[in-house]
């Protein structure tokens, strides 16, 4: 195969338990994410990640392939490494549980551009930020990219930094959306990288391939997503399907 998409699914989530399962319109957030992820025409299969009953059963209910993998992953990195170990593929998509808006196209550039060029080990997105109100909220993670797009940090806080004397009247800033694509030997490796103190103190998985040396690439998308972290975002999120409706 030459690329798969895993999403790795865990209902225990420390800030809302059983969120991958939360009802949106009357559906899992689960099978939202998966049937997007469906309509990705460069992924090969998509399979959802699991270690719980409850997950297992829903994700088979609405007809997606599931691999019930080891309760004591302490990220979706570990729970995807499991799945994949023993697969003959090229690229693997990491596809967010909580991101139901995500759109189709944003999986295939992340894919196409680890297909195109083996020097890239591993892909990312990141979308323009045009509300104000995004760039001091912890639960939006900012990036900053040199000149050829690749990351140079990721934070919580609001990044760069605009000091008072600056000539810059209109600071871009970028928001990071966590899809990630990596080769299956990337993979690997980064799984096997210890956490960082950066990493930690941010509470950002990504940071620790910045802190060994490794370069993750940045594709600017113009498509956005409401991450799902509280039952508040739910609500933002059935506002924008009724609003604009579903990536198609």
């Amino acid at each position: 195969m030459e690329a798969v998409g895993i999403i790795p699914a865990r209902y225990k989530s420390s800030r809302f338990e059983g969120k991958v399962l939360a009802n949106i319109l009357g559906k899992p957030m689960l099978q939202y994410v998966w049937e997007h992820s469906k309509k990705a025409k460069l992924l090969d299969k998509v399979i959802i990640a699991c270690d719980d009953e409850r997950v297992k059963e829903a994700a088979l209910g609405f007809g997606a392939e599931v691999v019930m993998t080891a309760r004591e992953h302490t990220s979706g990195t570990d729970r995807i490494t499991e799945v994949v170990s023993l697969m003959d593929v090229k690229v693997v998509v990491n596809i967010q549980a909580d991101e139901p808006l995500i759109h189709p196209l944003m999986i295939d550039s992340v894919v196409d551009a680890l297909l195109s060029d083996p020097d890239l080990e591993m892909v990312s997105l990141m979308h323009r930020i045009t509300d104000p109100l995004q760039i001091n909220n912890p639960h939006v993670v900012k990036v900053v990219v040199d000149k050829n797009n690749f990351a140079l940090y990721f934070s919580r806080a609001p990044i760069p930094y605009q000091a008072h004397d600056t000539q810059i009247k209109e600071p871009v800033y970028f928001k990071h959306i966590g899809i990630y694509g990596y080769t299956k030997d990337f993979l690997f490796t980064y799984k096997n990288i210890p956490a960082s103190f950066i990493e930690k103190m941010e509470n950002l998985e990504q940071l620790r391939a910045l802190f060994e040396g490794f370069k993750i690439k940045l594709l600017e998308t113009k498509y956005d997503t409401i991450g799902v972290d509280t039952p508040q975002d739910l609500e933002k999120v059935e506002e924008y399907i009724r609003k604009y409706g579903l990536p198609k």
